[in-house]
């Protein structure tokens, strides 16, 4: 069976009780999707060697080139005034540069444009700022590879206030943001498909 088809069976419809905070409502909405991503990139030893590595890398390049966009997004900076310093394209640039593997030349189509909703934004941001929390092991894991955030690693790394703390301060905005009904279900939606954009990559990588 194929990644897609284990996704589409195992896609969540479930609703969650409203006394649970936004935040944690869209992780159990999302938490199957989630899971077989993990499971998926992890299998594929991305730190037993450099060549694993590097494969991971450009999966991982290829996201956050898709949702660099969403660092300029007005709305999404009125809510977090340091959204700016949150990104990580130039970081994984700079990873593969270090591991001496050119950045790809072409780039797919955006998943989305300048004038994306703030709720979708919500959603896909909330999946790229989550990652930064996984992305604690990854970087212990690089390690082992010579790899550190001045070299191969640097957009695994930790911001220097705390992954927690930093995690932490996005959640209290994401719930907190004004959204209606509609908007409740396009942040879901929004949140998927950044998902499902990501197991794109991990297989165009074989990973």
């Amino acid at each position: 069976m194929t990644i897609t088809a284990t996704l589409d069976s195992t896609d969540l419809s479930i609703s969650q009780p409203p006394s649970l905070a936004r935040s944690a409502r869209l992780k159990a909405d999302t938490s199957a999707t989630h899971d077989v991503l993990d499971k998926r990139i992890m299998a594929a030893a991305p730190f037993d060697n450099r060549q694993n590595y590097v494969r991971f890398l450009q999966a991982q390049y290829a996201f956050l080139r898709d949702v660099d966009a969403l660092y300029d997004h007005a709305g999404l900076a009125a809510l977090l005034p340091d959204l700016q310093q949150r990104r990580r394209y130039a970081s994984i640039a700079a990873d593969l540069r270090d591991l001496d593997t050119p950045l790809p030349a072409g780039s797919p189509t955006p998943p989305f444009g300048v004038q994306l909703d703030l709720a979708t934004a919500l959603g896909w941001l909330y999946v790229s700022e989550g990652s930064k929390l996984g992305a604690a092991l990854l970087y212990k894991l690089a390690g082992q590879l010579g790899l550190d955030e001045h070299h191969g690693a640097r957009h695994l790394a930790g911001h220097p206030d705390g992954r927690a703390r930093h995690w932490r301060e996005f959640t209290a905005v994401l719930d907190s943001a004004p959204l209606d009904m509609e908007g409740e279900a396009r942040l879901i939606d929004g949140a998927r498909a950044a998902f499902m954009r990501m197991h794109g990559h991990v297989e165009a990588q074989g990973l």
